[in-house]
């Protein structure tokens, strides 16, 4: 019994050790994009400028905090922000669902969140008891989030470059999670792979 019990304490702490020396989290996005560009696609250097949906002119300090996330992830991938002389126009939409879910999603749950009373059975050397439990378990917010980049062409008007990336997970920190998104989304960019995609990156925890 004490190998036993050893066995499962040494388990245990090597489970916490493993938990506590992770420093990174993984941000999964299914993204889909398309280009259809009138001419070679844009050199290192291009210049773009920002553009925005009336509905993202009301919210202009939200939309401020997107921007200058998705102009670090455009530079990446070789673009230059420079309204002045700019050649395409890029617009980025963040959409962002909160739903109410279980912790746990399992059989035994009602539809608010609160699982079913359970029955215990307690013994002893002292006699026994019998009585019913309820614990308490309340919906854990649930966020599903979507991003899409837009990119114009000034000289013709026409879009050469849509792209979308789509994450659901239980983290609020939508700035945070945001710049794995953008980069995500841009992943292959000036002619990125057809389909639908996973793509996975990184970021601190």
């Amino acid at each position: 019994m004490k190998r036993v019990l050893s066995a499962l304490c040494t388990v245990a702490v090597l489970a916490l050790s493993m938990a506590g020396c992770s420093t990174a989290r993984l941000v999964d996005s299914d993204v889909t994009a398309f280009s259809r560009w009138s001419a070679a696609p844009p050199a290192p250097g291009t210049p773009y400028r920002f553009e925005r949906l009336p509905s993202q002119q009301t919210f202009a300090a939200q939309q401020d905090q997107v921007e200058a996330l998705a102009r670090t992830a455009l530079a990446k991938v070789g673009l230059d922000l420079n309204p002045t002389v700019a050649r395409y126009s890029v617009q980025v939409v963040l959409a962002t669902l909160v739903l109410e879910r279980a912790p746990y999603g399992g059989a035994g749950y009602g539809g608010f969140g609160f699982p079913m009373p359970g029955f215990f059975l307690g013994g002893g050397s002292r006699g026994a008891s019998l009585g019913m439990s309820f614990p308490m378990h309340f919906p854990e917010p649930y966020f599903k989030r979507e991003l899409s980049i837009l990119m114009r062409e000034l000289s013709t008007g026409q879009i050469v470059f849509e792209t979308r990336a789509v994450h659901d997970g239980v983290w609020s920190d939508t700035l945070a999670v945001l710049p794995a998104m953008l980069d995500a989304a841009l992943m292959g960019f000036p002619q990125p792979p057809p389909g639908t995609r996973r793509v996975n990156v990184e970021i601190p925890r």
